[in-house]
């Protein structure tokens, strides 16, 4: 008795199984097809991506391939192309090539480069961090101490890794200034701040030995 019931039990099970599919036909089509769609969509983008990162840097050797010094206009364009592709990787070489090599452009267009990547390119946090430091110390020259402070303020006020570059940066030019009390406040920052860079730290206390006798 007890196993014509679990026989029962199964075919009733099987039918129940066998009606759903037959019941909900198109609709488990449509989810498989969807699913199918996404992987294809899913690879076809990954395939996208890494061939339009193959030519980036194809582009980007071959502009370092042929500059010539003594013609530096010759691959600014192509320089601004390749960072107006907000790529993760070529767009702040194309950038800090630009600067190292002191291609013709203004100071503007050099913080509208920076702008790019650091607002509208998908970076790392701390990579888009070490941009957002290198935007201070290319400006470290020209701009206010409250120019300078705003520009590296997402820095300061974070636990970035480069946090005590950028507090180190501003005692230096706050002391560059003449501003000692200033810079010795920032130096102190850096000591404080179990997590600063420990090269970073011992040259804040040389600093404050060498400079305020302390």
């Amino acid at each position: 008795m007890d196993e014509d019931i679990s026989i029962i039990n199964a075919k009733t099970r099987n039918e129940k199984i066998k009606n759903f599919f037959i019941n909900n036909k198109k609709y488990l089509i449509s989810i498989i097809t969807l699913i199918v769609l996404l992987l294809i969509s899913y690879f076809a983008f990954s395939e996208i991506q890494e061939n339009k990162n193959k030519n980036l840097a194809l582009k980007f050797n071959n502009i370092i391939s042929k500059f010539d010094p003594l013609n530096k206009e010759n691959v600014k364009n192509e320089l601004i192309e390749i960072i107006n592709e907000k790529n993760t990787t070529y767009s702040p070489l194309a950038l800090y090539f630009i600067i190292d090599n002191e291609i013709q452009t203004s100071n503007e267009e050099i913080n509208n480069y920076f702008d790019v990547l650091i607002n509208e390119t998908d970076l790392d946090k701390e990579v888009k961090n070490l941009i957002i430091y290198k935007k201070g110390l290319f400006n470290a020259n020209y701009e206010t101490e409250n120019n300078l402070i705003t520009i590296l303020k997402p820095i300061i006020n974070s636990d970035s890794i480069w946090k005590s570059h950028a507090l180190y940066l501003i005692a230096e030019y706050f002391f560059d200034k003449n501003q000692k009390q200033k810079a010795k406040e920032f130096f102190n920052q850096i000591i404080s701040n179990e997590k600063s860079n420990a090269k970073i730290v011992l040259e804040a206390k040389k600093r404050l030995i060498r400079d305020f006798n302390e």
